[in-house]
């Protein structure tokens, strides 16, 4: 059965119903559906929301879809950003409006949930070597054929257990080599000539097809621009090299591909990537980005590109997790009530940015988070902090991935705090 094109799914989840499941939202919102929920365009502030709750920012979600959407296609780059950052599908198709090739995922069920969302693009950036969910995507390939799907190899056992599991298969799997980004970096081939090996191996069985080359820059050993670009030159020459020996032949090839991409060094893929020489096929040059959706106010604000190219413009943080002053014990001391369960904080704590009383909101001045229980934060404040027990604290976050994964339902609020729509996640 060929599935559609996730117009019907989408559907489906406005019609789901709010009730308990959904952490912030009004209680008298139980029973009606995210569509009815949406069109009453209730304020955050005002109209029901229970803190803790988390929204994203409708202008600053569009402005940085734009905005990458821009950027890859000024570059000529394919772009796929990674959907393990929010796994919402919502987003998956915004993204995809905005230009995107298809979708970046990292395991199988993050693969069966875009599939379900008619997501027919998908680049797995990883090894799949579990037979049961090798069989399941075969038989996605073997009953769509508008569904492509890309992996990567790293060993030639990975090679030996994905023939195993697809044997019988209609179509091959498509697979990139992915080479290691150095000594002690995360997955992927340490050498040339061991990719040369995978690559052998892949060539062997008749249940994988070979289309291109792949790694993750992020993991460059101390890394920096020189580093950083000679590690791409390396991707970008075992490509070259591939396609001189013959290796990209595999029937009904149209492209190669190749692909690096996470979201502290997508300049420096811009920059190797436009050096890439003319292939035997066109090269399809793949970006993979994903903390850009939503960005962030500590990690990514700190690293991201547009840092060192200002003149390409610049990301703007949505996230904003909201709290509530619940205990004052004395001048140095509050405490809200968010914490672990809500915020991000395995790379930075929330930063506390504004407080919101009757109507009012200023900036959190001389408050700090100073850490996180699962269900509050420590704030440490000096003598300038107005901060009183029912006061709104509104915080940012670092680190989108484990922002998202802690939210099934988050509100979209513009900027007077209208509520427009809500995003549903699937971790």
């Amino acid at each position: 059965m060929v599935r559609d094109t996730g117009t019907e799914a989408l559907t489906r989840l406005a019609g789901e119903r709010v009730d308990h499941r959904f952490k912030g939202l009004p209680p008298d919102a139980d029973g009606l559906t995210v569509t009815e929920l949406s069109a009453q365009r209730r304020n955050l502030f005002t109209d029901g929301f229970t803190t803790p709750v988390l929204a994203l920012s409708a202008e600053r979600l569009d402005h940085n879809l734009r905005l990458m959407e821009t950027y890859a296609t000024r570059h000529g780059l394919a772009f796929a950003p990674h959907g393990k950052t929010s796994m919402a599908p919502q987003l998956f198709h915004r993204q995809l409006a905005h230009g995107a090739w298809g979708i970046t995922l990292a395991v199988p069920h993050q693969v069966r949930v875009a599939r379900e969302f008619g997501i027919d693009r998908i680049f797995l950036a990883n090894e799949v070597v579990d037979p049961s969910a090798l069989k399941w995507i075969s038989s996605e390939l073997d009953t769509d054929p508008a569904f492509r799907f890309i992996c990567y190899v790293d060993s030639v056992r990975g090679v030996e257990l994905m023939d195993a599991a697809l044997r019988g298969a209609a179509r091959p799997l498509d697979v990139v080599v992915e080479l290691a980004a150095g000594e002690g970096a995360r997955t992927g081939v340490r050498t040339e000539a061991e990719c040369a090996a995978v690559a052998d191996a892949v060539a062997a069985v008749g249940t994988l097809r070979l289309v291109g080359v792949a790694g993750y820059e992020g993991e460059v050993p101390e890394a920096d621009p020189e580093r950083v670009h000679a590690w791409l030159r390396r991707l970008t020459a075992l490509a070259v090299e591939f396609d001189k020996g013959g290796r990209f032949s595999g029937s009904g090839l149209d492209e190669i591909v190749v692909s690096a991409g996470g979201s502290a060094w997508f300049d420096a893929v811009a920059d190797v990537f436009a050096e890439l020489p003319e292939l035997s096929l066109p090269a399809l040059k793949l970006l993979r980005s994903g903390a850009y959706v939503s960005h962030d106010d500590g990690h990514y604000r700190e690293i991201t590109p547009f840092t060192r190219i200002p003149e390409e413009g610049a990301l703007e943080p949505a996230f904003r997790l909201w709290a509530q002053v619940v205990s004052r014990p004395s001048p140095e001391q509050a405490f809200a009530n968010a914490g672990k369960r809500d915020a991000a904080y395995d790379l930075d704590l929330p930063l506390a940015q504004v407080v919101r009383r009757d109507g009012t909101e200023r900036p959190a001045t001389g408050v700090e988070v100073s850490g996180l229980s699962d269900q509050h934060a420590w704030l440490r404040t000096t003598p300038e902090a107005d901060l009183e027990v029912g006061d709104w604290i509104g915080m940012g976050l670092s680190h989108p991935c484990t922002s998202f994964d802690k939210w099934q339902l988050i509100p979209v609020a513009e900027a007077d705090g209208t509520v427009v729509d809500y995003i549903r996640t699937f971790f």
